[in-house]
């Protein structure tokens, strides 16, 4: 039998159990058909790259499914005409992986991804933020000198 990848984004107003029960509805369909769902990730709640239905997020849910053509037909019409779904697309594939996913095991992944994204704090540029209200010049010749040495240099008595 062939092998599919099917994702659907349902409504973000929907709970997560309520995500579950259509993924429930589509392996029964196409357990009738003769099929089955090998694979099931539950990638939850995120966001779209843009409005679809006035919705700005979505449940994710990736479903592998062994199945024949004619029931994933059937289970694509019911996702197709239920509300909450927002959109799918079913891929035909070689084989099911049983890993998780890119985007469960980037999501629960380690700590060298938030490493390399710090970037520490932020140097000194050539311009300030234009807050600092202080007399003198911000380059580093000044900066180093103390602010007594600074006023002297400059000419400025108190």
């Amino acid at each position: 039998m062939p092998l599919y990848e099917c994702v659907f984004i349902a409504r973000n107003d929907i709970t997560q159990q309520q995500v579950e029960a259509i993924a429930d509805q589509v392996a029964a369909t196409v357990a009738e058909g003769g099929g089955e769902v090998r694979k099931r990730e539950y990638w939850g709640l995120r966001g779209l790259a843009y409005r679809i239905k006035k919705n700005r997020k979505g449940h994710y849910m990736l479903l592998g499914i062994e199945t024949p053509p004619a029931a994933l037909n059937e289970a694509e019409r019911q996702l197709g005409l239920n509300e909450d779904v927002l959109r799918m697309l079913t891929v035909r594939v070689e084989a099911i992986e049983e890993a998780p996913s890119a985007v469960l095991s980037k999501r629960g992944g380690d700590d060298r991804d938030r490493e390399k994204s710090f970037r520490g704090p932020r140097p000194a540029g050539r311009f300030g933020s234009g807050r600092g209200g202080g007399r003198g010049d911000d380059r580093e010749e000044f900066r180093a000198r103390g602010r007594d040495e600074m006023d002297m240099s400059m000419g400025i008595e108190e």
